[in-house]
């Protein structure tokens, strides 16, 4: 990928130096802003050969395009790729314990970016995402992802049943997440292979994709003390509740 974008925001910009200083082409910070945090990115850009400008806030505006910079902003020549073929190499350095993230048709960037950021915090091994109907990662994503679009694995898959079907024939078991479904997500075992897969803002899982999981299963939700229940989650709070999940059970000691 060689497209140019510019990324914005303390976070944003920290990760991509840390994690991909190769394709950050310079940063701009805006003069005269106090936040120490600036002054440390400034160094450590400066550190890995990267340049560094002081511009006027209007500069730093105006690239931003509306995005919150905080004074920071970074051109970038082209976000980490990972390729469809890299999904088996992955899965078998996690030695038994893959815990792989599939979002099928998320469409709104901010919820993609705070699902990858649940992602990194969790320690799981690959997201898989489609490459058509649903968002890709751009500056939006990359800044609610606070950093962790650079450090998770992220694959767009031309066909994402196809892909399932690898999972499956790699040993990863496929939950998805559905609000029909009878079996409690808290009833399952998740401290093996493990693919969790959660559907877009508006329909949920296609039915493709639920034919190729292993299992449909869901959170469960008695609803508040006015006795509404709560028919869906926001993927990614949906997101966050499953992974932290698996990462308790992986946590917790073998008895």
């Amino acid at each position: 990928m060689s497209q140019k974008q510019w990324i914005a925001g303390i976070n944003a910009v920290s990760a991509a130096i840390e994690h991909d200083a190769d394709n950050v082409r310079e940063v701009l910070i805006e003069a005269g802003a106090k936040n120490p945090r600036l002054a440390e990115i400034e160094s450590n850009a400066r550190r890995v050969g990267i340049d560094v400008r002081k511009v006027a806030s209007q500069a730093v505006d105006g690239v931003a395009g509306g995005l919150r910079h905080q004074g920071v902003v970074a051109r970038y020549a082209a976000a980490k790729t990972w390729s469809e073929n890299e999904l088996q190499g992955l899965i078998e350095a996690a030695q038994g314990r893959a815990l792989v993230l599939v979002l099928d048709g998320v469409q709104d960037p901010h919820n993609l970016g705070a699902c990858l950021r649940s992602a990194a915090a969790a320690g799981v091994t690959v997201v898989v995402i489609p490459k058509d109907r649903a968002v890709q990662i751009n500056a939006t994503v990359r800044k609610t992802s606070a950093g962790a679009a650079d450090s998770v694995p992220i694959i767009p898959v031309t066909n994402l049943a196809r892909s399932l079907r690898e999972l499956q024939e790699l040993g990863v078991w496929l939950y998805g997440l559905a609000g029909e479904a009878e079996a409690s997500f808290y009833d399952i075992d998740l401290r093996g292979n493990v693919g969790l897969v959660l559907g877009g803002e508006s329909d949920g899982l296609r039915r493709l994709t639920r034919e190729n999981c292993d299992q449909l299963v869901k959170i469960p939700m008695p609803g508040g003390a006015d006795g509404i229940s709560v028919e869906s989650l926001n993927v990614s709070v949906a997101t966050g509740v499953t992974l932290f999940e698996a990462v308790r059970q992986r946590l917790a000691p073998v008895k």
